[in-house]
Parts: structure tokens; C-alpha cells; sequence
């Protein structure tokens, strides 16, 4: 059975539909990405099926249950983590702050209990701080462990927030462009991160526009075009099928898709 399952989803704005009667699926240990041009209705989808938004039909249903409707922090606690085209991040904090600033959604401490600095929370925040660091080693940030976060250079950012979104343990992960305003080596370095951010078990499903990057890691692609999905499958069959190559380029080729 499929981990995500999101079934006929549409959201309209207006007389504008965004989301046009989609649906997919997303099974476990995948890494799947969701690509189109501008203003076909990515965003939109992530933030249905993260309940920053309201569905106007079709229902959104993970690990069997169905979130459909749900608020922000139900999405949370069933599982599923989220970044979001520009980086949130505390500029004051350093790394690790920022990542363990992301557990608070399963941790056990209250504000009193950790005011009070009873011994199981001081426990509890060790703990914390521990995988604080290793997530910034899976991600590649070692050596910014303890630099504020407004001293990071923009890629670096956009790592940090994954780190600090896998603070919450999630099963799933969803990255809205993450490669955005990255170079070569910063867009390489965020690849190897997804790689082993998958191979420790989360599944992954991003928003991106940097088609080198979405062919490289990918399992299977969903193509959506002016709200409606009019493709899905692995990176080979997506490149060469004529509804993508029209949505993107008209009648080119698609070499660079």
C-alpha cells in the first residue's frame, strides 16, 4: 500500500483552478518529485496536502488515515515535514539551535518543566542536542554547527532547514524548490543529502524546478500543467513523453527538461 495517497484533489481560487481533480501515489522509501511550469499548481498542491490549505474536493490520505482538511500541526504529528520555498529560519540561533529548535513537535518537555530544569528534561535536551548534531553531519553542514544562522550562505540555509524539518522525525519529507538560488557544487551537495536523508528511511517528495537535479534523484516524476497532472512515471519515460515536451517547450526537444 501506498504511504501518500492523494485522490482527485482540486482547489480553486475564484474562478481560477489551481488544482484540477489530481491525484497520485507516493510509496515508501521513493524519492518523487513534482514538476511543471510556472504556475501549474505545485505549491498550491504541498501546501492541500500539508493543510496549509483547504481542498475545494478530494481527500488527502497518509499511512492510511485520512488528513484531509487537517490543521498544520496534525500533519506534523502523523508524520509528514515540510520546507517551504523561502528558508525560515532563527537568524540569531546558531545551527544546531535551529535543528533543535525543530524537535519541539516530539519532545515530552513543557515550558515549567524545562524552566524548572528538572533532571529527566536536562536529559531530554542532551538527547536533543545529540541528534542536533548528527542531522547537521547527514545534511553536510559539520563545520557551520555553531555559526548563526544569518551568517550561512543561502545554500547552506536551504540544507539547515531540511535538517532542522528532520528534527521532527518525520516518515515524509516535502522540500518546495530547495534547489532554488543554488550553484552547481551547493545543488550537488543538497543531491547527496536526499540520497542519504532516503537511505535512513524518510520518504521524499520535492517541488523543483532544476530539472537536472529532479532527473538525477528521482524514482518517478509527476508533471502537472495549468493545475491538471498530465504525466507520471520514471525520469526516462517523462523526458520523452510529447504532453511534457509541449507543456515545457513547445514542439522541441527536450534534452534540457
Amino acid at each position: 500500500m501506498s504511504l501518500l495517497q492523494v485522490r482527485d484533489v482540486t482547489r480553486r481560487f475564484g474562478g481560477l483552478v489551481a488544482v484540477d481533480d489530481v491525484s497520485f501515489d507516493v510509496h515508501e522509501g521513493q524519492i518523487k518529485a513534482i514538476i511543471g511550469p510556472n504556475g501549474a499548481g505545485k505549491t498550491t498542491l504541498f501546501n492541500v496536502v500539508t493543510a496549509f490549505d483547504r481542498p475545494d474536493g478530494g481527500t488527502v490520505t497518509f499511512d492510511g488515515v485520512d488528513l484531509t482538511g487537517s490543521r498544520p500541526h496534525r500533519i506534523v504529528s502523523s508524520g509528514i515535514a515540510r520546507t517551504f520555498q523561502n528558508t525560515q529560519l532563527f537568524d540569531e540561533m546558531t545551527a544546531r539551535e535551529n535543528v533543535m529548535a525543530g524537535a519541539h513537535a516530539v519532545t515530552k518537555a513543557g515550558f515549567l518543566a524545562t524552566a524548572l530544569r528538572l533532571p529527566w528534561t536536562v536529559r531530554e535536551e542532551r538527547e536533543v542536542a545529540k541528534e542536533a548534531g548528527r542531522l547537521i553531519r547527514l545534511v553536510g553542514l559539520d563545520e557551520w554547527e555553531d555559526v548563526p544562522a544569518a551568517d550561512m550562505p543561502h545554500g547552506l540555509r536551504r540544507l539547515l532547514e531540511i535538517a532542522r524539518a528532520l528534527a521532527s522525525r518525520p516518515r515524509m519529507l516535502l522540500l518546495d524548490e530547495p534547489a532554488a538560488g543554488l550553484n552547481t557544487a551547493e545543488t550537488t551537495a543538497l543531491g547527496e543529502a536526499l540520497y542519504r536523508i532516503r537511505d535512513e528511511g524518510a520518504t521524499i517528495v520535492i517541488v523543483e524546478h532544476d530539472m537536472g537535479l529532479v532527473m538525477e534523484v528521482s524514482d518517478e516524476i509527476v508533471v502537472l500543467d495549468q493545475g491538471r497532472k498530465i504525466a507520471e512515471g520514471p525520469p526516462r519515460l517523462i523526458q520523452k513523453d510529447p504532453s511534457v515536451i509541449a507543456a515545457y517547450l513547445g514542439e522541441e526537444d527536450v534534452d534540457e527538461l
